[in-house]
């Protein structure tokens, strides 16, 4: 069969399209016939090596966390999934494997995919659809009523975090370029503004804020101005490093490191195919692009979420 594997760390040349073996389920686990995977950014540290200490992979490495596709063998011990089961699943982080023909998959990190989207589509749900779930629900312990700023609410996990607040029965002010306002109010968000000049202070948007969920990298110093964001007793949630807390106003913070979870997941799911969530995908690449994918990414040239189809 057909995957982009790395042999080494390194920029988006050592990504290679290439046969490889079929893998044969063990235990436990689930092959299926890949629709498609799609890019994260952690894709692109993991190959870069930057995350080498935290997630320690094997040589050679098939990138592709996002999984969508169709169960086509069962492992040992595998209940619950069939073959020709249309699935969707976040792989783990250390192995992954979705840039190929064929992928193995945890059984349990399996959910049905959404009947309501196309299967290739389905891909860009698993991990950031975790990442916001449990940004939402694990870390701010979101409650029905609350404030709630997003930074960064137009990016593939904060477009997320809208839509599952907004439902929760959040006032969700979303922040972003000026391109996504028209998709961030369709997503129910009660107020979009602009990139935030974080020195005009919380008032300027509304604040201070019960919940402030931040998806945007900013320095040091601008993270701590997001701190007065905050209202008294609130929390602060970040995917791109830590705002700091403040005990002496009962500010708390967090940050997310997303893990795996198919119950979450079919919660994700369930959501898609009533209408609550939508996933918005900017672009599909077939896989034997992905160096390229890669390679834009670095340089800032992707649009949005972008869906990479298998061979």
């Amino acid at each position: 069969m057909k995957a982009v594997r790395f042999h080494e760390f390194g920029s988006s040349a050592v990504l290679r399209y290439e046969d490889v073996d079929r893998p044969i389920p063990g235990i436990g686990q689930v092959l299926v016939r890949v629709a498609a995977t799609s890019f994260n950014p952690v894709d692109d540290h993991i190959r870069a090596g930057v995350l080498a200490e935290m997630i320690p992979i094997t040589f050679p490495y098939v990138p592709g966390i996002d999984l969508a596709g169709t169960v086509a063998e069962l492992g040992a011990d595998v209940t619950g999934p069939e073959v020709g089961d249309r699935v969707v699943a976040m792989l783990p982080l250390d192995a992954a494997g979705g840039a190929a023909e064929y992928v193995l998959a945890p059984a349990d990190s399996l959910a049905p995919a959404p009947r309501t989207t196309e299967l290739v589509d389905a891909a860009a749900l698993p991990l950031t659809g975790l990442a916001a779930w449990q940004t939402v629900f694990e870390l701010a312990e979101l409650k029905p009523g609350q404030t709630v700023l997003v930074n960064g609410a137009g990016g593939a996990v904060g477009s997320l975090v809208v839509q599952l607040a907004v439902d929760a029965g959040a006032h969700v002010t979303a922040v972003d370029a000026p391109q996504h306002a028209d998709r961030l109010r369709g997503y129910g968000a009660d107020r979009v503004v602009g990139p935030l000049a974080l020195a005009a202070g919380p008032a300027a948007v509304g604040g201070p804020f019960q919940i402030v969920v931040n998806h945007v990298r900013v320095s040091p110093q601008e993270l701590a101005q997001l701190t007065n964001y905050v209202a008294d007793g609130g929390v602060a949630a970040s995917t791109a490093g830590q705002i700091p807390e403040d005990p002496a106003r009962g500010v708390r913070s967090a940050n997310l490191w997303v893990r795996s979870d198919g119950a979450q997941l079919a919660e994700l799911v369930a959501k898609v195919d009533a209408g609550k969530l939508r996933v918005h995908v900017a672009a599909h690449r077939p896989v034997a692009e992905l160096a390229a994918v890669h390679a834009d990414a670095g340089a800032g040239r992707l649009s949005g979420k972008t869906v990479v189809l298998a061979p």
